[in-house]
């Protein structure tokens, strides 16, 4: 990424399909977006998304083909940690367990998502950076 720019909610879209599916062409990412939703999101605004993605460095173009072929230039991990490190920061004031309690209290963790909590509190990792 050319910035530490947060994604907007339509770039995250397009980022998950390219992190599931990996490398895709325009219409490959329309249609897992299903975006003939009747709101003018026709094949063109995805297409212009992705170039507008590809000049912050977010996607990759590769041209050689007939077809451009677009894949993700940024980590899904890296980008998932600034996503919750800009709203620990913006929304929590810098508290994580501030953070986690009102998570859970939205939707209770699973078994093995309550293993690797404890585990972090466990190690003492939980709040550090």
């Amino acid at each position: 990424m050319t910035t530490d720019a947060i994604p907007s909610e339509v770039e995250l879209a397009i980022l998950g399909v390219l992190w599931k599916r990996g490398p895709s062409t325009v219409r490959d990412v329309h249609e897992a977006l299903g975006r003939e939703d009747g709101k003018g999101a026709g094949y063109t605004t995805t297409l212009k998304q992705l170039q507008v993605m590809a000049a912050k460095g977010l996607v990759s173009r590769d041209e050689s083909s007939r077809s451009h072929v677009y894949a993700a230039s940024v980590a899904e991990a890296r980008t998932k940690r600034q996503l919750v490190k800009d709203l620990l920061d913006r929304v929590f004031g810098g508290s994580s367990g501030a953070l986690a309690v009102q998570a859970l209290s939205l939707k209770p963790a699973s078994k093995e998502e309550m293993d690797d909590l404890r585990r972090l509190l466990d190690e003492g990792k939980g709040g550090k950076s």
